[in-house]
């Protein structure tokens, strides 16, 4: 079973409290979890060990135990590899903390300096390439995630990839001087909440699905 080692820790969590640290739904018959990544609610089964995210009901996919009754006319989507990953390291280690309101770059979180380097380097030139000569793409794009304008360079965005976990990103264009430039930022407390792989790959997740929009 993929992620065995986060199931058992998350099993071993008592369900409300992880519910008010990780600031989602907690239901019973069968146990359960409702939480939101990128503005799309997932299902955390317990008692199956599966996570699904719910979509439009097609009539296509039967319905598993406690989708019928959470959202009707919907079914289950079953969750790719990193989301599950996303959401049950984020289960796991959240805490009910609130924000800080203080921006700060990946390098100033703890171990960040070491951590996001080379290959963990965060996708800032994604975000360039795609954005860099039309910023204004980025808003439209952020839209279906629900996302916040901020005031930042000459086109940036807050959204919460989990729901206590904001990225702010602010795009520079390109023009005759100067090559595009792309930033990504962080509420202090981010760290907080994801060990800084699982970070990572959050922040992955929620550009390559700004970048590619049938991605989520």
């Amino acid at each position: 079973m993929a992620h065995e080692g986060l199931w058992k820790q998350l099993l071993g969590r008592e369900r409300r409290e992880t519910a008010q640290r990780a600031k989602c739904q907690f239901l019973s018959n069968p146990e359960r979890y409702v939480v939101s990544l990128l503005n799309t609610e997932y299902i955390v089964n317990l008692s199956d060990r599966e996570i699904c995210s719910i979509q439009p009901f097609d009539g296509s996919t039967a319905l598993t135990a406690g989708f019928a009754q959470d959202r009707p006319g919907t079914s289950p989507v079953e969750a790719e590899f990193l989301q599950q990953l996303c959401i049950l390291t984020y289960l796991i280690n959240a805490q009910d903390l609130p924000l800080a309101n203080k921006l700060v770059k990946a390098e100033t979180l703890p171990g960040g300096q070491f951590f996001f380097r080379g290959p963990h380097s965060l996708p800032t030139t994604k975000l360039e390439k795609a954005f860099g000569n039309c910023p204004e793409v980025l808003h439209r794009r952020a839209e279906r995630f629900d996302a916040k304008r901020r005031e930042f360079g000459d086109a940036s965005i807050q959204l919460y990839v989990l729901p206590r976990v904001p990225l702010t990103i602010v795009i520079w264009a390109k023009d005759e001087q100067f090559q595009a430039r792309a930033s990504i930022l962080f509420d202090r407390t981010a760290a907080s909440h994801l060990p800084l792989d699982a970070l990572w790959v959050a922040v992955n997740l929620a550009v390559d699905a700004l970048i590619n929009p049938v991605i989520q």
